[in-house]
């Protein structure tokens, strides 16, 4: 694949076969974040489970300390009192039947979480070719399911995020901004990875994370050492 010069700039400042500790790497990813905009910085865990086996999936969600530096966009399904507290809680757009209606009819996708409460999942449930493969289907262990809406709402303004294997057992996630600096996105880091090990499945075999890598959205990717998290 051929890069761009700034990406081959980016490469020369570190040594890309070496392993480094999160706090150094993460400050090395803020010095490739060279773009005009405000990079996100990425985090990609490949674990050594086989997520094709459902007691072998790795999935939930966690608050960040400092947030992802994105103003997320929820939608609030539900009815009766729960709009109110959907709406007092801080959520963009609130409704019930008529905004199920609204994406099925209009494939209205403009929201980045969906929250609803149970008693509305049968409706929401409808949704699911659209929003699954968009990873937007509400789920219970992402806490995107929720009796309580408002606080659901608040966590996903706070900059919660949703953490789950792909098909090659690789998980994504954003952990912050180039502009959020080392010590915060170490601090995200940490959270995450602690999650991340705590929810290892008792079926997991042998060395559980295989490799550790973070990187700015136009930059390079910097290996991080795992030998703490096997």
């Amino acid at each position: 694949m051929k890069h761009g010069k700034k990406y081959v700039d980016a490469a020369k400042l570190f040594d890309r076969a070496k392993l480094y500790e999160a706090k150094e790497a993460l400050e090395l990813c803020v010095k490739t974040g060279t773009a005009k905009f405000d990079e996100t910085i990425e985090l990609h865990v490949k674990l050594g489970v086989d997520g094709r086996h459902a007691d072998q999936q790795v999935r939930g969600a966690i608050i960040l300390p400092n947030g992802t530096g994105k103003d997320i966009k929820v939608l609030a399904i539900c009815k009766d009192a729960n709009i109110d507290a959907a709406k007092e809680a801080g959520a963009d757009f609130v409704g019930g039947e008529e905004m199920v209606q609204k994406i099925q009819s209009e494939n209205w996708l403009d929201f980045d979480v969906l929250i609803t409460t149970p008693d509305m999942m049968g409706l929401v449930g409808r949704l699911g070719k659209l929003l699954g493969p968009r990873g937007l289907m509400p789920n219970p262990k992402a806490g995107t399911v929720a009796p309580d809406i408002a606080r659901a709402v608040k966590e996903a303004k706070a900059g919660k995020i949703e953490y789950r294997l792909d098909k090659t057992n690789i998980i994504h996630c954003p952990i912050g901004k180039v502009s959020f600096g080392g010590d915060k996105l170490a601090e995200n880091f940490s959270t995450l990875m602690e999650a991340i090990v705590k929810a290892k499945p008792a079926a997991a075999k042998g060395q559980y994370v295989k490799s550790c890598v973070v990187s700015a959205t136009m930059g390079p990717g910097v290996r991080i050492a795992t030998s703490k998290y096997i």
